[in-house]
């Protein structure tokens, strides 16, 4: 594990193994609860318990609470913290909304599910699209948010790729690609990735987004197949395109943003242009590590949040 941040800090090396644990739907190992909020977006799924400094866990794109459990299952269930773990609207075991949600709409939200919970503030940690949410929940409600912790994050070069596709062609080829496939495919994209996977080829499209496919279980790969949501995606990069960045200057509390060096929905540089936005903001490269650092290192992301 790479430190980027130039200040004097001592280097952590993890001789970690790869993608360790599995995805897993049980709420009760970890003393969760499952509760329906009734939001202004509808009905949002959320498992929770009560505890000290409440983390707030955002997964992202073809994610639900359940991709939080390998970091779980690394961290000793994150000890007696309280945890929020949240299926945005669309997502996981909660209905899609009428209409896609915009940053504003899934902060809302948030507090929502906050209020309802009776959760003051939290620390909030956000994957892929969620630490992009865990982000503006930090711009436009300061007082509900400690720290974010952007684990993946889709960020500059994201949101460039995603105002500017032909660009994106050469900045971020992945993520141009499988928007313009999910935009094209719609509802069928699913069906296919069930077929893809019957024939023993879903490694085969699931390997620019994990460094070691082969080595996941088998429970990785189902979810991603099962949380994979055209119409969020294609929602969710429409967002980014029109986003203003510089607002994250705005942000006072404490912020770490953790990469993997094989990430093809990021570019490494994103860190760089992180800590030009907010100075303060550490950052952190995994070396052997793609888009699901939760997932793939789940060992070194516990310990950069001071979780293990």
């Amino acid at each position: 594990m790479q430190d980027t941040d130039t200040r004097p800090r001592a280097q952590a090396v993890a001789p970690d193994p790869y993608a360790p644990f599995p995805v897993v739907d049980d709420p009760a190992g970890w003393g969760l609860s499952r509760t329906v909020v009734r939001t202004s977006s509808g009905p949002v799924v959320v498992h929770h318990r009560s505890g000290r400094d409440p983390l707030l866990l955002l997964h992202g794109v073809a994610g639900s609470w359940t991709t939080w459990t390998p970091l779980l299952q690394a961290s000793g269930g994150a000890g007696d913290r309280g945890l929020v773990l949240v299926d945005l609207p669309g997502w996981g075991s909660s209905p899609a909304p009428e209409e896609p949600l915009d940053p504003d709409a899934s902060v809302r939200v948030l507090t929502e599910v906050l209020d309802a919970l009776s959760v003051p503030d939290a620390d909030v940690v956000g994957h892929s699209m969620g630490a992009f949410v865990g982000m503006h929940l930090a711009v436009v409600a300061p007082d509900r948010v400690r720290s974010v912790s952007l684990v993946s994050g889709t960020t500059v070069a994201t949101a460039d790729a995603a105002r500017h596709p032909i660009r994106g062609l050469s900045t971020l080829p992945a993520f141009t690609l499988l928007r313009a496939g999910l935009t094209v495919t719609g509802a069928a994209a699913r069906p296919m990735l069930r077929v893809l996977d019957r024939i023993g080829l879903l490694p085969l499209l699931a390997a620019p987004v994990f460094t070691h496919v082969r080595e996941l279980d088998r429970s990785v790969l189902d979810a991603f197949v099962e949380e994979l949501r055209p119409t969020g995606f294609t929602a969710a990069a429409r967002a980014a395109a029109t986003y203003d960045l510089g607002r994250w200057r705005t942000v006072t509390c404490p912020v770490t943003a953790i990469a993997g060096r094989d990430d093809v929905f990021a570019r490494t540089s994103d860190l760089d242009a992180l800590r030009a936005l907010l100075p303060q903001a550490r950052t952190v490269l995994l070396d052997d590590c793609g888009h699901f650092a939760h997932v793939e290192r789940p060992a070194a992301v516990a310990r950069t949040l001071g979780l293990a």
